[in-house]
C-alpha cells in the first residue's frame, strides 16, 4: 500500500515538472514570437542611411552631415488610403522629400516638416527622403500616421501652396503675434480614385485649431520632442490641448494669436468630416516666438540675469540723465559716452568674435566705461563743448531715425535695400545734431530727456516684454546681419506698449521742462577745468600785480608741505630745528 502511494506521488511530481517545463517553453516561444512580430513590423534601429518606420510609432532619427536618409514603411494594410510622414526638430530645418533629389513641389523644408502620400491600389510600401538643407547634422523625431478612405485628406485642396497636397501647419511670428495658416483639406477617397472636387467638399469639413503650451521656461529639445508626440495624436491633443478656433474655410486663414518670446507653443489643426463623423490631423508645428540663431533677442538670451543687471543699471543712469543731465554735465558726458562706446563695441565684437553672450555683455560694459571716460577727458582737456554735444546729438539722431523706420514708413519696399536704408538712416541721424548747432543747450537737454527716458523703457523690457525695444533692436540686427530685412515692421500695439509709451513721453517731457526751467539763468555749459587752469597760468606769467603770480612753484610748495610734517610748534614762537 505504501509502495503504491510513493509511485503515485512520483507520478504527480513528474507531471508538475513537465507542466512547469511546458510553461517555460511556452513563455520562451511567446517572447520569440513577439520579437519576430516587432522585427517583421519594421521596428529597427536606424541604419547608416536608412530607417524603417512602423505605422503610428515615433522614432528618433539622426540625419548625418551631407547625407540623405531613407524613411521606409512597408506592409501597409489594404484599407489604408493615404499616409502622412512628419519629422520634428527644435530649431534646425529639415528637408522632407518624395524624391532623393529635392525639387520644387516635391519637398518641404521646415523644423516641423510633413508630407502626405496617397496610395495606389496595390501599393504596400512607401519611401521618403530626409536631408539637412544647411549641411549640418540634424536629430529629431519622426512618425508615420495612416488614414482610411472615410477620413479627410489634410491639405488636399492646397491652392496657392508649393506642395500639391500640403498637410503642414505654417507658422510665422513677429514681435507681437503668431500667425497660423494652412491649406484646405479634402474629403477622403479610395485608392486609385480621383480626388473629389474641392469646391463641392468644403461645405462638409470643419477645422479645429488647437493650442498646446509647453512647460514655461523649458527650451530643451527633449521636452519639445516629448510633447510633440502628444500633439501629433488626435486623441491626446483633444485631451491636453486647448481649442482656440473652430472654423470652415469660408472663415478664412490665417489666424493670429499673441506671442510671448520664450514660451513654447504647439499649434495643431484637426479637420473633421461632419457627414461621416471622421477626422484627420495636420502636421503640428511649434514656435517659441524667438530665434535660436539670433545673437541679440535669441531664445537662449531671454531672461538672463546678466541682461537684467546690464539694462537695469542703464535705466537708472538714464533716469538720472533725463532730469539732471545738463546740470551735472560730466556725469551726462560719461553716460552718453558709455552708451556710444558700448553700442559700437558690441557690434564689433559680435561680428568679429564667437564668444558666449555673458562674456560679450561683460566686455561691452567695460568698453562702455572706457568710452564714457574718453568723452569726459576730451571735454576736460580740449574744452570743445560743440564736439561733445555732437556726440550727444548723434545718439538722439539715431533714436529718432530708428523711430521713423519703426513706423509704417519702414514697410516701404524701397527700404528693403541695405544701401537705401543706411543712406536714409544716416541722413536723419546727422540732421539732428546739425539742427541743434544753433541752440546747443536746448539740443543737449532734449537729448538727455528723450534718450534717458528710453533707457528706462529698455530697463522695464528686461522684466516685462514690450515691443518698444524693437525700435533700436531692429537697427542693431541690421548692423549684425547683412541679410536682415523685417517682413513686418509695424503692427497693433498691446496694452503694455501703450503704457510704456505713456511712461516714455511723461518722463521725457518732464525731464526736458525741468532742466530748461532750472538752467534758464545759468551759463550755457560749464567751463573746462583744464582750459581754466591754462588761462590762469598764462595770467600769472604776464601779470606781476596778480597775487597768484608770486605763488611759489610746485616743487617748492611740496617741500614746504613735507617740512611742515616734521615741525613742532613751541611756546613763545620757538620752533624745533629741522633735520632736513
Amino acid at each position: 500500500m505504501g509502495t503504491c502511494l510513493n509511485i503515485n506521488a512520483m507520478r504527480a511530481s513528474i507531471r508538475k515538472e513537465e507542466t512547469a517545463r511546458g510553461a517555460k517553453m511556452s513563455h520562451f516561444w511567446t517572447l520569440a514570437v513577439i520579437l519576430f512580430i516587432f522585427t517583421w513590423a519594421g521596428v529597427h534601429p536606424q541604419d547608416a542611411n536608412r530607417v524603417v518606420f512602423s505605422l503610428g510609432t515615433f522614432l528618433n532619427v539622426t540625419v548625418p552631415r551631407n547625407t540623405t536618409v531613407q524613411a521606409v514603411v512597408s506592409r501597409i494594410p489594404r484599407d489604408i488610403t493615404h499616409i502622412t510622414v512628419q519629422f520634428h526638430t527644435r530649431n534646425h530645418n529639415t528637408t522632407l522629400s518624395y524624391t532623393q533629389i529635392p525639387s520644387a513641389g516635391s519637398a518641404h523644408t521646415a523644423v516641423d516638416a510633413g508630407l502626405l502620400s496617397p496610395l495606389l491600389p496595390l501599393q504596400r510600401s512607401l519611401t521618403w527622403f530626409l536631408l539637412s538643407p544647411d549641411s549640418d547634422p540634424v536629430a529629431g523625431v519622426g512618425v508615420i500616421l495612416p488614414y482610411r478612405a472615410t477620413d479627410p485628406v489634410p491639405g488636399g485642396c492646397s491652392l496657392g501652396y508649393d506642395l500639391g497636397i500640403d498637410p503642414n501647419v505654417h507658422l510665422s511670428y513677429s514681435l507681437y503675434e503668431t500667425s497660423v495658416h494652412f491649406a484646405a483639406a479634402n474629403t477622403g477617397y479610395a485608392r486609385g480614385a480621383p480626388p473629389p472636387a474641392c469646391d463641392v467638399t468644403q461645405g462638409r469639413l470643419e477645422y479645429e485649431v488647437y493650442q498646446y503650451f509647453l512647460p514655461a521656461g523649458d527650451l530643451s529639445e527633449q521636452s519639445l520632442l516629448y510633447h510633440i508626440q502628444i500633439a501629433a495624436n488626435m486623441r491626446s491633443m483633444k485631451d491636453h490641448g486647448k481649442i482656440v478656433a473652430t472654423l470652415s474655410m469660408a472663415n478664412g486663414t490665417p489666424l493670429s494669436f499673441g506671442s510671448a518670446p520664450g514660451q513654447g507653443v504647439i499649434y495643431s489643426v484637426i479637420v473633421r468630416d461632419v457627414v461621416l463623423n471622421t477626422s484627420a490631423s495636420y502636421v503640428p508645428a511649434h514656435t517659441y516666438a524667438c530665434s535660436f540663431s539670433s545673437l541679440l533677442d535669441g531664445c537662449l538670451t531671454l531672461g538672463k540675469i546678466s541682461t537684467k543687471v546690464f539694462f537695469t543699471l542703464c535705466g537708472v543712469g538714464g533716469l538720472f540723465v533725463c532730469f539732471f543731465g545738463h546740470r551735472f554735465f560730466k556725469c551726462e558726458l560719461f553716460y552718453m559716452g558709455y552708451v556710444f562706446g558700448a553700442f559700437v563695441f558690441f557690434i564689433f565684437i559680435t561680428r568679429t568674435a564667437i564668444l558666449d553672450y555673458d562674456i560679450r555683455l561683460a566686455l561691452t560694459a567695460v568698453m562702455g566705461v572706457v568710452g564714457g571716460v574718453l568723452l569726459v577727458l576730451s571735454w576736460w582737456r580740449f574744452g570743445s563743448v560743440m564736439a561733445c554735444v555732437v556726440v550727444v546729438g548723434l545718439i538722439l539722431g539715431f533714436l529718432l531715425a530708428a523711430i521713423v523706420f519703426y513706423t509704417p514708413l519702414g514697410d516701404l519696399a524701397v527700404f528693403r535695400s541695405a544701401v537705401v536704408f543706411w543712406v536714409t538712416f544716416s541722413c536723419i541721424m546727422v540732421l539732428v545734431p546739425l539742427f541743434f548747432v544753433r541752440w546747443p543747450r536746448e539740443g543737449n537737454i532734449v537729448s538727455c530727456g528723450v534718450a534717458g527716458a528710453y533707457a528706462v523703457v529698455l530697463a522695464v523690457n528686461a522684466y516685462v516684454y514690450t515691443s518698444l525695444s524693437y525700435i533700436t533692436l531692429d537697427v542693431l540686427k541690421r548692423f549684425l546681419n547683412t541679410g536682415f530685412s523685417r517682413d513686418l515692421v509695424t503692427g497693433p500695439l498691446r496694452d503694455v506698449d501703450f503704457g510704456m509709451i505713456t511712461v516714455w513721453v511723461v518722463l521725457g517731457v518732464s525731464g526736458i521742462i525741468l532742466q530748461l526751467y532750472r538752467e534758464r539763468e545759468r551759463p550755457f555749459f560749464p567751463p573746462s577745468p583744464y582750459v581754466m587752469w591754462s588761462q590762469a597760468r598764462e595770467r600769472r606769467k604776464t601779470n606781476v600785480l596778480d597775487p597768484s603770480h608770486h605763488v611759489p612753484p610746485l616743487p617748492g610748495r611740496v617741500r614746504a608741505q613735507v617740512r611742515g610734517l616734521f615741525r613742532k610748534s613751541e611756546p613763545a614762537e620757538e620752533q624745533t630745528p629741522l633735520l632736513l
